[in-house]
């Protein structure tokens, strides 16, 4: 099980929750009770502060329903991010809010992450969030370039997917944020094309063949010389797939990029 958000999240719907059913079927009728006893035995005394709910009663009352539509609609259906660093730079700058869709790959537990119904699986070229294979609390996210059972080599900064070099055409040198001295390129992985950067002034310290396991994904990272991924630590196993990223839906950084927001990700 891990413990981040969603976790104490969980907590706090079952705090307020177990709060507000005692109240219901316990201490609110014992308070009805007085009430009617009070009334009758003492007629014209003001006995109203008697039926007053306790203030953990009130406060469980008033944010249980809220915390539950917020758990389960980050548990079941979309759940925000935030770009922390600029691996997926140029496809997602640092400071980009996402949503990610939770069931595009199966329907899971909340807290367990059980997948409980298979949908469908990832396909190459996806931008994915999962749970960071060497330390599970951590969210990555990255881009599938991997299914299982593929062979995968990355040579003197050319990807090749299962013996064949991957397309690629130079548009330029990188204009954005987050960095500098960049070449542009658009990567052509199967149906699916997507702006990746490579430094030409940094050797390439990342390169071997890969084969991927079954029930894995390979990921990197489209700022390709300035990426932690499958290179590094190997495949994600598929029972650490958060979900797909789809949608930009805030930034906030040092600069404003309003353009940005309502972004569909690709």
């Amino acid at each position: 099980m891990i413990i981040d958000f969603s976790f104490y999240l969980f907590i706090a719907v079952v705090f307020t929750g177990t709060v507000w059913l005692i109240d219901k079927w316990y201490l609110e009728p014992k308070r009805n009770q007085v009430i009617n006893t009070s009334s009758e035995t003492h007629q014209g005394v003001d006995v109203s502060r008697k039926g007053e709910e306790p203030v953990i009663v009130e406060y469980s009352k008033s944010f249980f329903p809220v915390l539950l539509i917020v758990f389960l609609l980050r548990g079941f259906v979309v759940e925000p991010f935030r770009i922390p660093s600029g691996s997926m730079l140029p496809s997602l700058y640092i400071g980009d809010f996402i949503l990610v869709n939770k069931f595009a790959y199966g329907i899971k537990l909340p807290v367990l992450n059980k997948t409980v119904v298979g949908l469908s699986t990832p396909e190459r070229g996806d931008i994915v969030v999962f749970r960071y294979p060497r330390d599970p609390n951590l969210d990555y996210i990255k881009r599938v370039i991997g299914l299982p059972g593929d062979h995968i080599a990355y040579y003197n900064k050319v990807l090749y997917v299962n013996s064949q070099p991957v397309a690629r055409d130079f548009t330029g040198q990188y204009k954005g944020p987050g960095q500098t001295y960049a070449n542009e390129y658009v990567e052509k992985l199967e149906d699916a094309e997507h702006s990746i950067l490579l430094l030409p002034a940094r050797p390439n310290n990342l390169q071997g063949e890969y084969i991927v396991p079954e029930a894995m994904y390979f990921v990197m990272g489209d700022n390709r010389d300035n990426s932690n991924d499958s290179r590094v630590w190997g495949p994600v196993p598929e029972s650490n797939l958060v979900g797909k990223a789809f949608m930009i839906w805030m930034h906030f950084s040092d600069e404003l990029h309003l353009d940005r927001i309502g972004n569909i990700i690709k």
